[in-house]
Protein backbone atom coordinates (compact mmCIF):
# COMPACT_ATOMS: atom_id res chain seq x y z
CA UNK A 1 0.00 0.00 0.00
CA UNK A 2 1.35 3.38 -0.98
CA UNK A 3 1.44 6.18 1.55
CA UNK A 4 1.11 9.77 0.44
CA UNK A 5 2.65 12.51 2.55
CA UNK A 6 1.48 16.06 2.07
CA UNK A 7 4.39 18.50 2.07
CA UNK A 8 3.65 22.18 2.62
CA UNK A 9 5.62 24.28 0.21
CA UNK A 10 7.14 27.23 2.04
CA UNK A 11 6.88 30.37 -0.02
CA UNK A 12 10.20 32.15 -0.22
CA UNK A 13 9.98 35.78 0.77
CA UNK A 14 11.25 38.06 -1.98
CA UNK A 15 14.49 40.04 -2.04
CA UNK A 16 14.39 43.57 -3.42
CA UNK A 17 17.69 44.41 -5.14
CA UNK A 18 19.67 47.64 -5.26
CA UNK A 19 17.21 49.80 -3.38
CA UNK A 20 18.12 53.33 -2.30
CA UNK A 21 17.37 54.08 1.36
CA UNK A 22 15.70 57.48 1.27
CA UNK A 23 14.96 58.54 4.82
CA UNK A 24 14.69 57.60 8.50
CA UNK A 25 11.27 56.34 9.66
CA UNK A 26 11.09 55.52 13.39
CA UNK A 27 12.26 52.99 15.99
CA UNK A 28 15.61 52.60 14.23
CA UNK A 29 14.12 51.66 10.86
CA UNK A 30 14.90 53.50 7.67
CA UNK A 31 12.56 54.07 4.75
CA UNK A 32 12.65 53.17 1.07
CA UNK A 33 10.07 53.16 -1.74
CA UNK A 34 9.72 50.51 -4.42
CA UNK A 35 7.00 50.93 -7.06
CA UNK A 36 5.20 53.32 -4.76
CA UNK A 37 5.19 50.93 -1.79
CA UNK A 38 6.80 52.08 1.47
CA UNK A 39 9.43 49.67 2.80
CA UNK A 40 10.68 49.89 6.40
CA UNK A 41 14.26 48.64 6.54
CA UNK A 42 16.37 47.56 9.51
CA UNK A 43 20.14 47.91 9.51
CA UNK A 44 20.43 50.65 6.90
CA UNK A 45 20.76 54.44 6.89
CA UNK A 46 19.64 57.04 4.35
CA UNK A 47 21.95 56.99 1.35
CA UNK A 48 22.75 53.25 1.49
CA UNK A 49 21.99 51.14 -1.60
CA UNK A 50 21.03 47.67 -0.42
CA UNK A 51 19.31 44.38 -1.19
CA UNK A 52 16.30 44.08 1.12
CA UNK A 53 15.16 40.72 2.44
CA UNK A 54 11.44 41.17 3.06
CA UNK A 55 9.94 39.76 6.27
CA UNK A 56 6.45 41.28 6.06
CA UNK A 57 4.79 42.17 2.78
CA UNK A 58 1.42 43.90 2.98
CA UNK A 59 -0.62 45.57 0.28
CA UNK A 60 0.64 49.11 0.88
CA UNK A 61 3.75 48.58 3.02
CA UNK A 62 6.48 46.07 3.80
CA UNK A 63 9.25 45.39 6.33
CA UNK A 64 12.65 43.85 5.88
CA UNK A 65 16.36 44.07 6.62
CA UNK A 66 19.45 45.00 4.66
CA UNK A 67 20.79 41.69 3.35
CA UNK A 68 23.58 43.05 1.17
CA UNK A 69 25.15 46.49 0.74
CA UNK A 70 26.04 47.64 -2.77
CA UNK A 71 27.27 51.01 -1.55
CA UNK A 72 27.33 52.87 1.74
CA UNK A 73 25.91 56.26 2.56
CA UNK A 74 28.28 59.22 2.78
CA UNK A 75 26.95 60.03 6.24
CA UNK A 76 28.13 56.72 7.70
CA UNK A 77 31.02 56.62 10.19
CA UNK A 78 32.96 53.66 11.56
CA UNK A 79 31.39 52.31 14.79
CA UNK A 80 33.73 52.79 17.76
CA UNK A 81 32.69 49.56 19.51
CA UNK A 82 33.97 46.15 18.39
CA UNK A 83 30.66 44.58 19.45
CA UNK A 84 28.48 46.83 17.30
CA UNK A 85 25.58 44.91 15.78
CA UNK A 86 26.15 41.88 18.02
CA UNK A 87 25.00 42.78 21.54
CA UNK A 88 22.07 44.85 20.26
CA UNK A 89 22.95 48.04 22.10
CA UNK A 90 24.05 51.45 20.77
CA UNK A 91 22.36 50.78 17.42
CA UNK A 92 23.28 54.13 15.86
CA UNK A 93 27.05 54.11 16.19
CA UNK A 94 27.33 54.17 12.39
CA UNK A 95 25.80 57.66 12.37
CA UNK A 96 27.57 60.90 13.42
CA UNK A 97 26.02 62.23 16.60
CA UNK A 98 24.70 65.35 14.86
CA UNK A 99 22.85 63.09 12.42
CA UNK A 100 21.43 61.02 15.29
CA UNK A 101 20.00 64.19 16.84
CA UNK A 102 18.47 65.20 13.52
CA UNK A 103 16.62 61.89 13.20
CA UNK A 104 15.54 61.88 16.86
CA UNK A 105 14.10 65.38 16.47
CA UNK A 106 12.29 64.18 13.35
CA UNK A 107 10.85 61.26 15.33
CA UNK A 108 9.31 63.69 17.85
CA UNK A 109 7.91 65.89 15.06
CA UNK A 110 6.44 62.92 13.17
CA UNK A 111 4.81 61.38 16.23
CA UNK A 112 3.26 64.58 17.51
CA UNK A 113 1.94 65.66 14.11
CA UNK A 114 0.73 62.27 12.82
CA UNK A 115 -0.59 60.71 16.02
CA UNK A 116 -1.58 63.61 18.28
CA UNK A 117 -3.04 65.74 15.47
CA UNK A 118 -3.42 68.72 17.77
CA UNK A 119 -2.30 72.32 17.41
CA UNK A 120 1.42 72.53 18.15
CA UNK A 121 3.86 75.37 18.78
CA UNK A 122 7.27 75.36 17.17
CA UNK A 123 9.22 72.37 18.50
CA UNK A 124 12.43 73.60 20.11
CA UNK A 125 15.78 72.22 18.84
CA UNK A 126 16.72 68.93 20.49
CA UNK A 127 19.09 69.19 23.45
CA UNK A 128 22.06 66.88 22.80
CA UNK A 129 23.99 65.03 25.49
CA UNK A 130 27.53 65.52 26.73
CA UNK A 131 29.44 63.28 26.99
CA UNK A 132 28.23 60.78 24.38
CA UNK A 133 30.32 57.90 25.79
CA UNK A 134 30.61 56.65 29.36
CA UNK A 135 27.43 58.52 30.24
CA UNK A 136 25.45 55.78 32.01
CA UNK A 137 25.43 55.58 35.80
CA UNK A 138 24.03 52.06 35.81
CA UNK A 139 24.96 48.94 33.82
CA UNK A 140 23.72 45.37 34.29
CA UNK A 141 26.01 42.55 33.20
CA UNK A 142 24.93 38.95 32.72
CA UNK A 143 27.04 35.83 33.30
CA UNK A 144 26.21 32.62 31.46
CA UNK A 145 27.61 29.24 30.49
CA UNK A 146 26.86 29.80 26.80
CA UNK A 147 29.00 32.29 24.92
CA UNK A 148 27.47 33.76 21.79
CA UNK A 149 29.68 33.18 18.72
CA UNK A 150 29.49 36.18 16.36
CA UNK A 151 28.76 35.42 12.71
CA UNK A 152 32.21 36.39 11.43
CA UNK A 153 33.90 34.15 14.01
CA UNK A 154 31.52 31.31 13.18
CA UNK A 155 32.19 31.73 9.44
CA UNK A 156 35.98 31.67 10.02
CA UNK A 157 35.70 28.49 12.11
CA UNK A 158 33.58 26.82 9.44
CA UNK A 159 36.07 27.74 6.71
CA UNK A 160 38.93 26.35 8.79
CA UNK A 161 36.99 23.21 9.67
CA UNK A 162 37.32 23.82 13.40
CA UNK A 163 34.79 23.80 16.20
CA UNK A 164 34.24 26.31 18.94
CA UNK A 165 36.28 25.65 22.06
CA UNK A 166 33.88 25.09 24.96
CA UNK A 167 33.88 28.04 27.33
CA UNK A 168 33.45 27.73 31.09
CA UNK A 169 31.47 30.94 30.99
CA UNK A 170 31.14 34.46 29.64
CA UNK A 171 30.31 37.87 31.04
CA UNK A 172 28.64 40.70 29.15
CA UNK A 173 25.24 41.32 27.57
CA UNK A 174 22.56 39.07 26.13
CA UNK A 175 23.03 38.50 22.42
CA UNK A 176 20.25 40.01 20.39
CA UNK A 177 17.49 37.44 20.00
CA UNK A 178 19.09 34.89 22.36
CA UNK A 179 17.95 34.79 25.97
CA UNK A 180 20.40 32.05 26.94
CA UNK A 181 23.56 33.29 25.18
CA UNK A 182 25.84 36.10 26.30
CA UNK A 183 28.16 38.23 24.19
CA UNK A 184 31.56 38.20 25.86
CA UNK A 185 32.31 41.91 26.06
CA UNK A 186 35.83 43.27 25.73
CA UNK A 187 35.13 46.98 26.16
CA UNK A 188 31.72 48.54 26.64
CA UNK A 189 31.61 52.33 26.25
CA UNK A 190 28.35 52.94 28.09
CA UNK A 191 29.93 53.46 31.51
CA UNK A 192 33.34 54.81 32.44
CA UNK A 193 36.08 52.63 33.87
CA UNK A 194 36.64 50.65 35.96
CA UNK A 195 33.32 49.03 34.92
CA UNK A 196 34.91 46.75 32.30
CA UNK A 197 37.82 45.91 34.58
CA UNK A 198 35.44 44.92 37.38
CA UNK A 199 33.46 42.61 35.07
CA UNK A 200 36.62 40.97 33.72
CA UNK A 201 38.00 40.48 37.24
CA UNK A 202 34.80 38.63 38.22
CA UNK A 203 34.91 36.42 35.10
CA UNK A 204 38.62 35.59 35.45
CA UNK A 205 38.33 34.80 39.16
CA UNK A 206 35.31 32.57 38.58
CA UNK A 207 37.06 30.63 35.81
CA UNK A 208 40.32 30.25 37.73
CA UNK A 209 38.48 28.98 40.82
CA UNK A 210 35.97 26.82 38.94
CA UNK A 211 32.96 28.80 40.11
CA UNK A 212 30.03 27.69 37.92
CA UNK A 213 28.39 30.24 35.64
CA UNK A 214 24.60 30.31 35.45
CA UNK A 215 22.72 28.30 32.83
CA UNK A 216 19.26 29.79 32.45
CA UNK A 217 17.89 26.80 30.51
CA UNK A 218 18.82 24.30 33.20
CA UNK A 219 18.39 26.77 36.06
CA UNK A 220 21.78 25.80 37.43
CA UNK A 221 24.91 27.71 38.35
CA UNK A 222 26.25 30.23 40.80
CA UNK A 223 27.35 33.42 38.99
CA UNK A 224 24.25 35.15 37.51
CA UNK A 225 24.34 38.96 37.16
CA UNK A 226 26.10 42.09 38.34
CA UNK A 227 24.88 45.68 38.65
CA UNK A 228 27.46 48.46 38.58
CA UNK A 229 26.32 51.99 39.51
CA UNK A 230 28.28 55.21 39.91
CA UNK A 231 27.83 58.92 40.59
CA UNK A 232 29.25 62.09 39.09
CA UNK A 233 31.59 62.55 42.06
CA UNK A 234 33.11 59.06 41.77
CA UNK A 235 31.10 56.83 44.14
CA UNK A 236 30.75 53.23 42.97
CA UNK A 237 28.25 50.54 43.92
CA UNK A 238 28.58 46.90 42.87
CA UNK A 239 25.82 44.35 43.48
CA UNK A 240 26.70 40.74 42.60
CA UNK A 241 23.75 38.41 41.96
CA UNK A 242 24.35 34.73 42.82
CA UNK A 243 22.26 31.64 42.12
CA UNK A 244 22.76 30.21 45.60
CA UNK A 245 24.72 30.90 48.76
CA UNK A 246 28.28 29.67 49.03
CA UNK A 247 29.76 31.80 51.76
CA UNK A 248 33.37 30.81 51.13
CA UNK A 249 33.31 31.47 47.37
CA UNK A 250 31.30 34.63 47.83
CA UNK A 251 33.64 36.11 50.43
CA UNK A 252 36.67 35.27 48.29
CA UNK A 253 35.28 36.97 45.20
CA UNK A 254 33.98 40.05 46.98
CA UNK A 255 37.22 40.46 48.90
CA UNK A 256 39.13 40.33 45.63
CA UNK A 257 36.99 43.12 44.18
CA UNK A 258 37.61 45.35 47.21
CA UNK A 259 41.34 44.71 47.00
CA UNK A 260 41.63 45.38 43.25
CA UNK A 261 39.17 48.28 43.08
CA UNK A 262 39.43 50.72 45.99
CA UNK A 263 37.01 52.97 44.05
CA UNK A 264 34.14 50.75 45.22
CA UNK A 265 32.38 52.65 48.01
CA UNK A 266 29.73 50.02 48.68
CA UNK A 267 29.66 46.33 47.75
CA UNK A 268 26.57 44.12 47.95
CA UNK A 269 25.43 40.65 47.00
CA UNK A 270 22.00 39.20 46.33
CA UNK A 271 20.98 35.54 46.34
CA UNK A 272 18.50 34.79 43.57
CA UNK A 273 17.18 31.23 43.44
CA UNK A 274 14.28 32.13 41.13
CA UNK A 275 14.02 31.33 37.44
CA UNK A 276 13.79 35.02 36.51
CA UNK A 277 16.18 37.93 37.03
CA UNK A 278 13.73 40.30 38.71
CA UNK A 279 15.25 42.06 41.72
CA UNK A 280 12.28 43.84 43.28
CA UNK A 281 11.27 40.95 45.55
CA UNK A 282 14.83 40.18 46.67
CA UNK A 283 16.85 41.69 49.50
CA UNK A 284 20.45 42.74 48.71
CA UNK A 285 22.98 42.13 51.50
CA UNK A 286 25.72 44.64 52.31
CA UNK A 287 29.25 43.23 52.26
CA UNK A 288 31.05 46.58 52.46
CA UNK A 289 30.03 50.22 52.86
CA UNK A 290 26.62 51.67 53.74
CA UNK A 291 24.62 49.94 51.00
CA UNK A 292 23.85 53.02 48.90
CA UNK A 293 25.46 55.87 46.99
CA UNK A 294 24.42 59.53 46.80
CA UNK A 295 24.02 61.52 43.58
CA UNK A 296 23.92 65.32 43.43
CA UNK A 297 21.79 67.21 40.91
CA UNK A 298 22.44 70.94 41.38
CA UNK A 299 22.47 71.15 45.18
CA UNK A 300 19.92 68.35 45.72
CA UNK A 301 21.08 65.00 47.11
CA UNK A 302 19.50 61.69 46.07
CA UNK A 303 20.06 58.40 47.81
CA UNK A 304 20.44 55.53 45.33
CA UNK A 305 19.96 52.09 46.83
CA UNK A 306 20.45 48.82 44.86
CA UNK A 307 16.81 48.66 43.74
CA UNK A 308 16.20 52.40 43.31
CA UNK A 309 15.05 53.80 40.00
CA UNK A 310 17.14 56.80 38.98
CA UNK A 311 17.71 58.39 35.61
CA UNK A 312 20.65 56.48 34.10
CA UNK A 313 22.32 59.60 32.66
CA UNK A 314 22.95 61.93 35.61
CA UNK A 315 24.41 64.83 33.60
CA UNK A 316 21.52 64.88 31.17
CA UNK A 317 18.94 64.22 33.91
CA UNK A 318 19.96 67.51 35.50
CA UNK A 319 19.23 69.31 32.20
CA UNK A 320 15.95 67.41 31.75
CA UNK A 321 14.79 68.39 35.23
CA UNK A 322 15.77 72.03 34.64
CA UNK A 323 13.60 72.11 31.53
CA UNK A 324 10.74 70.44 33.41
CA UNK A 325 11.04 73.00 36.22
CA UNK A 326 11.08 75.90 33.73
CA UNK A 327 7.99 74.52 31.95
CA UNK A 328 6.18 74.29 35.33
CA UNK A 329 6.41 78.11 35.65
CA UNK A 330 6.54 77.95 39.43
CA UNK A 331 6.41 81.13 41.51
CA UNK A 332 6.61 79.67 45.01
CA UNK A 333 2.84 79.66 45.55
CA UNK A 334 1.90 76.43 43.76
CA UNK A 335 0.91 72.97 44.94
CA UNK A 336 2.88 70.69 42.62
CA UNK A 337 1.77 67.10 41.97
CA UNK A 338 4.52 64.75 40.75
CA UNK A 339 2.84 61.68 39.21
CA UNK A 340 4.89 58.52 38.54
CA UNK A 341 7.28 60.24 40.92
CA UNK A 342 9.57 57.21 41.46
CA UNK A 343 12.08 58.20 44.13
CA UNK A 344 10.80 61.79 44.05
CA UNK A 345 13.66 63.23 42.01
CA UNK A 346 11.69 65.61 39.74
CA UNK A 347 9.44 66.93 42.51
CA UNK A 348 12.35 67.46 44.89
CA UNK A 349 14.31 69.18 42.12
CA UNK A 350 11.41 71.64 41.72
CA UNK A 351 10.77 72.05 45.45
CA UNK A 352 12.49 75.41 45.99
CA UNK A 353 10.08 77.08 43.58
CA UNK A 354 6.89 75.38 44.80
CA UNK A 355 4.75 75.85 47.91
CA UNK A 356 4.21 72.10 48.35
CA UNK A 357 5.20 68.87 46.62
CA UNK A 358 2.83 65.87 46.44
CA UNK A 359 4.26 62.73 44.84
CA UNK A 360 2.34 59.59 43.87
CA UNK A 361 3.94 56.35 42.70
CA UNK A 362 2.65 52.79 42.37
CA UNK A 363 5.88 51.13 43.63
CA UNK A 364 5.91 51.28 47.44
CA UNK A 365 9.70 50.80 47.72
CA UNK A 366 10.26 53.85 45.50
CA UNK A 367 8.03 55.94 47.77
CA UNK A 368 10.12 54.98 50.79
CA UNK A 369 13.20 56.21 48.90
CA UNK A 370 11.33 59.40 48.01
CA UNK A 371 10.54 60.07 51.67
CA UNK A 372 14.21 59.53 52.56
CA UNK A 373 15.29 61.87 49.77
CA UNK A 374 12.89 64.54 51.03
CA UNK A 375 14.36 64.26 54.55
CA UNK A 376 17.90 64.31 53.16
CA UNK A 377 17.09 67.59 51.40
CA UNK A 378 15.34 69.00 54.50
CA UNK A 379 12.00 69.45 52.77
CA UNK A 380 9.12 70.18 55.12
CA UNK A 381 6.38 70.65 52.51
CA UNK A 382 6.70 67.40 50.60
CA UNK A 383 4.49 64.30 50.89
CA UNK A 384 4.77 61.05 48.97
CA UNK A 385 2.13 58.34 48.59
CA UNK A 386 2.17 54.79 47.26
CA UNK A 387 -0.72 53.68 45.07
CA UNK A 388 -2.52 54.16 41.77
CA UNK A 389 -3.08 57.83 40.98
CA UNK A 390 -6.65 57.03 39.94
CA UNK A 391 -7.43 55.68 43.41
CA UNK A 392 -5.25 58.01 45.51
CA UNK A 393 -6.31 61.37 44.08
CA UNK A 394 -9.93 61.69 45.18
CA UNK A 395 -11.85 64.61 46.68
CA UNK A 396 -10.82 63.72 50.24
CA UNK A 397 -7.16 63.66 49.14
CA UNK A 398 -7.49 67.11 47.54
CA UNK A 399 -9.12 68.47 50.69
CA UNK A 400 -6.17 67.31 52.76
CA UNK A 401 -3.29 68.13 50.44
CA UNK A 402 -4.75 70.74 48.11
CA UNK A 403 -5.74 70.56 44.44
CA UNK A 404 -2.77 70.77 42.07
CA UNK A 405 -1.79 74.05 40.48
CA UNK A 406 0.81 72.23 38.40
CA UNK A 407 1.02 68.54 37.49
CA UNK A 408 4.21 66.84 36.33
CA UNK A 409 3.69 63.38 34.88
CA UNK A 410 6.55 61.09 33.85
CA UNK A 411 5.00 57.74 32.88
CA UNK A 412 6.76 54.61 31.55
CA UNK A 413 7.06 53.89 27.81
CA UNK A 414 3.48 52.66 27.64
CA UNK A 415 2.30 56.17 28.52
CA UNK A 416 -0.70 56.96 30.71
CA UNK A 417 -3.78 54.76 31.04
CA UNK A 418 -6.85 56.44 29.57
CA UNK A 419 -8.44 56.44 33.04
CA UNK A 420 -5.51 58.50 34.33
CA UNK A 421 -5.82 60.94 31.44
CA UNK A 422 -9.48 61.35 32.39
CA UNK A 423 -8.41 61.92 35.98
CA UNK A 424 -6.03 64.69 34.86
CA UNK A 425 -8.83 66.27 32.88
CA UNK A 426 -11.00 66.19 36.02
CA UNK A 427 -8.24 67.70 38.19
CA UNK A 428 -8.06 70.73 35.87
CA UNK A 429 -4.64 71.92 36.95
CA UNK A 430 -3.74 75.14 35.06
CA UNK A 431 -0.43 73.63 33.86
CA UNK A 432 0.61 70.04 33.05
CA UNK A 433 4.21 69.15 32.22
CA UNK A 434 4.38 65.79 30.45
CA UNK A 435 7.82 64.14 30.46
CA UNK A 436 7.95 61.15 28.12
CA UNK A 437 10.45 58.51 27.04
CA UNK A 438 8.17 57.50 24.15
CA UNK A 439 6.86 60.31 21.92
CA UNK A 440 4.39 57.92 20.25
CA UNK A 441 2.43 57.14 23.44
CA UNK A 442 2.86 60.75 24.55
CA UNK A 443 1.23 61.88 21.30
CA UNK A 444 -1.69 59.49 21.89
CA UNK A 445 -2.23 60.99 25.37
CA UNK A 446 -1.94 64.56 24.08
CA UNK A 447 -4.80 63.85 21.70
CA UNK A 448 -7.00 62.94 24.70
CA UNK A 449 -5.82 65.92 26.78
CA UNK A 450 -6.71 68.22 23.87
CA UNK A 451 -10.26 68.22 25.22
CA UNK A 452 -9.21 70.85 27.80
CA UNK A 453 -5.51 71.58 27.22
CA UNK A 454 -3.40 73.30 24.61
CA UNK A 455 0.21 72.29 23.92
CA UNK A 456 2.29 75.42 24.52
CA UNK A 457 5.94 74.26 24.64
CA UNK A 458 7.86 71.23 23.34
CA UNK A 459 11.49 70.36 24.11
CA UNK A 460 13.09 67.07 22.95
CA UNK A 461 16.05 65.90 25.06
CA UNK A 462 18.54 63.18 24.14
CA UNK A 463 19.36 61.07 27.20
CA UNK A 464 20.91 58.07 25.44
CA UNK A 465 23.39 58.78 22.63
CA UNK A 466 23.84 56.11 19.94
CA UNK A 467 20.46 54.55 20.77
CA UNK A 468 17.01 54.99 19.26
CA UNK A 469 15.50 56.44 22.45
CA UNK A 470 14.44 60.03 22.94
CA UNK A 471 12.86 61.99 25.81
CA UNK A 472 10.39 64.75 25.16
CA UNK A 473 9.03 67.41 27.52
CA UNK A 474 5.69 69.04 26.72
CA UNK A 475 4.01 71.93 28.52
CA UNK A 476 0.21 72.04 28.40
CA UNK A 477 -2.02 74.86 29.64
CA UNK A 478 -5.69 74.64 30.39
CA UNK A 479 -7.46 76.32 27.50
CA UNK A 480 -9.46 78.88 29.47
CA UNK A 481 -6.37 79.86 31.47
CA UNK A 482 -4.25 80.12 28.37
CA UNK A 483 -6.79 82.32 26.53
CA UNK A 484 -7.25 84.59 29.54
CA UNK A 485 -3.51 85.08 29.98
CA UNK A 486 -3.10 85.78 26.28
CA UNK A 487 -5.86 88.41 26.33
CA UNK A 488 -4.30 90.05 29.40
CA UNK A 489 -0.91 90.19 27.71
CA UNK A 490 -2.43 91.63 24.56
CA UNK A 491 -4.21 94.30 26.62
CA UNK A 492 -0.94 95.29 28.23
Amino acid sequence: MSTFVLVRKIKQKPVLEKVLIEDYAAEGKSLARVDGKVIFVEGAVPGDIVDIQLQKNKADWAEGFAKHFHSYSEIRVKPFCSHFGVCGGCQWQMLPYAQQLKYKHKQVVDNLTRIAKVALPEILPILGATPTEGYRNKVEYTFATERFIPFEEFKAMKAAGTEAIPSPGAGGFHARGFFEKVVEIDTCYLQEEPTNLIRKAVVNFAIENEMPFYNIKQHQGWLRNMFVRNTKDGQWMVNLILGYEDAEKRAALLSLLLKQFPQITTLLYTINTKRNDSMQDLEPQVFFGNGYITEMLEDFAFKISPKSFFQTNSNQAEKLYQITRDFAELTGKEVLYDLYCGTGSIGIFCSKKAKKIVGVEFVAEAIEDAKENALMNQLTDAAFFAGDVIDVCDDAFFETHGKPDVIITDPPRAGMHEKLVRKLLAMEAPIIVYVSCNPATQARDLALLDEKYMVTKIQPVDMFPHTLHIENVVQLKKRATFKLNKESNDAV
